[in-house]
């Protein structure tokens, strides 16, 4: 890998995947963490998502990103290290890096480490002078950056709707935390503020599959690497919209009753109870660059959708 320097992994071990599904399947209603979808089965799949057509934020993202990246070059200027918040496929990446003005690094954090450095080892030889660093991390918690890393400013990138992920107050303790870690920097944060609520039923409902089968791997994941005995057949992936916040949740509902194993507990389901698997919160513009100023970062610029379906807003830290 031309370029590429790795660094140690600091995925989520088995130890406290285990303890997470434990805890979050003993307790009522069942819930998940949304990180432990994305191991290398998980982003592949979600990668396929995002070219599906009903999956509206990623076009609408990347026709905002085109037009947004030639102004954030020109604010930030030359020879630029890169970060960016779970890099996945490390596509939209492309579009600032065309942009940039010789940009020096660019640093990668994702949870799904084989599918960040397989992402990478693609990515780098196109940038050949660009010196390519993977961190394998969960971006919810607090992460080092790589030590004495050239560049003569910095530019936080964290795309998707991922920030949708967390709840408000989530994503204010997120935000303040990526103040602390990029230091003085820019930093450019996409959010979905749509509320048609058919758009989300068919954007996160999924009538091609994909998105239940990106869900149902969680359950495949626990199978395989906690010994669980989940019976995929048993579950069908549903989306619930919610108010106060306005948020879209993903299911998986049991169809029957059924007892599992996990761990040494046994975990009971009774017919039609479900387990949160995900949770994608929809931000107004203006409440969410509040929410910014809060945690330490000035608005500069925001590019809206003409359908206010996408949002991408660049912050001063």
């Amino acid at each position: 890998m031309s370029k590429a320097a790795a660094c140690a992994p600091a995925e989520p071990g088995s130890s406290e995947f285990l303890d997470d599904a434990v805890a979050g399947l003993t307790r009522s209603p069942k819930i998940l963490p949304g990180k432990y979808l994305w191991d290398e089965t998980g982003s592949d799949l979600f990668d396929q998502i995002c070219h599906a057509p009903d999956y509206y934020p990623t076009g609408r993202e990347m026709g905002l990103l085109a037009e947004a990246a030639a102004d954030v070059a020109r604010r930030i200027g030359p020879e630029v290290k890169v970060v960016e918040f779970g890099s996945g496929a490390s596509r939209k990446i492309r579009t600032l890096l065309d942009a940039l003005e010789r940009p020096a690094v660019y640093v990668a954090l994702d949870i799904a480490g084989d599918y960040l450095d397989a992402a990478i080892h693609r990515l780098a030889p196109d940038y050949p002078s660009v010196v390519m660093m993977p961190v394998h991390a969960d971006y919810s918690k607090a992460v080092e950056l790589p030590a004495g890393v050239p560049g003569r400013a910095v530019l936080g990138f964290f795309p998707g709707t991922s920030i949708g992920n967390f709840s408000p107050e989530e994503a204010g303790a997120f935000l303040a935390e990526a103040r602390r870690t990029l230091g003085p920097s820019l930093f450019l944060v996409g959010a979905d503020p749509t509320r048609d609520e058919d758009r989300l039923r068919r954007a996160y409902g999924g009538a091609d599959g994909l998105m239940a089968a990106f869900h149902l791997n969680l359950l495949a994941r626990m199978n395989r690497e906690l010994g669980a005995d989940f019976d995929l057949g048993n579950f069908r992936h549903g989306v619930r919209i919610c108010n106060e916040p306005f948020r879209v949740e993903a299911h998986l509902v049991a169809r029957r009753a059924a007892t599992y194993r996990l761990g040494g507990r046994t975990i009971t389901f009774e017919a039609g109870e479900s387990i949160r698997t995900d949770t994608s919160h929809k931000y107004d513009p203006d409440a969410f660059r509040a929410l910014a100023a809060q945690n330490g970062w000035s608005p500069v610029a925001l590019w809206l959708d003409p359908e206010r379906s996408f949002s991408l807003h660049l912050f001063q830290g």
